[in-house]
C-alpha cells in the first residue's frame, strides 16, 4: 500500500505526470531510505483510501518506458492529502479564581527534556546519513 502511495506522489513531482522507470526507481530509493517519517506520512495517506490499487483503479498508465499519473489518479491523491474537518469545539466551564495557590494548585517544575530530544534526533539523522550513503554506494 505504503508503494502505491508512494508512486502517486512521485508521479505528480514531474511536471507532466510522467516519470521513465530509471527514474522513478531512484526517487522510490531515495524516500524509502528517508527515514520513518515518509513511512509514517504513506501509511497515514493510505489509510483514507483503504482498497487502493493504482493498475486496475486506472490511477496510473504505463507508456514509453515510463509511467504516467491520470487525472483520476490526481483526484484520489488531493483526496488522500484532503487535511480532515477540525472538530468542533466545546465551550469550557468558567474558571474560578484562586487567591493564594495551594499545595493542590502548584505545578512541579518540569524536567528538561530538549537536550534529550536534540541528542536523539541528531543521532537519528546520523544514522539515516549513512544509510543513505550506503544506498547510493551499492
Amino acid at each position: 500500500m505504503n508503494f502505491q502511495v508512494t508512486v502517486l506522489k512521485v508521479l505528480v513531482s514531474y511536471p507532466d505526470g510522467f516519470a521513465a522507470m530509471a527514474d522513478l526507481k531512484r526517487d522510490m530509493a531515495i524516500l524509502a531510505t528517508s527515514g520513518r517519517d515518509w513511512a509514517e506520512r504513506t501509511k497515514r495517506l493510505a489509510a483514507r483510501v483503504p482498497d487502493l490499487d493504482i493498475f486496475s483503479q486506472g490511477l496510473i498508465g504505463r507508456m514509453n518506458g515510463g509511467w504516467r499519473i491520470t487525472d483520476k489518479g490526481r483526484a484520489v491523491l488531493e483526496i488522500m492529502e484532503a487535511r480532515p474537518a477540525p472538530a468542533p469545539t466545546t465551550e469550557l466551564p468558567p474558571i474560578c479564581a484562586v487567591d493564594e495557590p495551594t499545595p493542590a494548585t502548584t505545578l512541579s517544575p518540569m524536567p528538561l527534556i530538549a537536550p534529550v530530544r536534540r541528542i536523539r534526533e541528531r543521532r537519528r539523522r546520523q544514522r539515516d546519513a549513512v544509510r543513505r550513503r550506503r544506498a547510493i554506494a551499492s
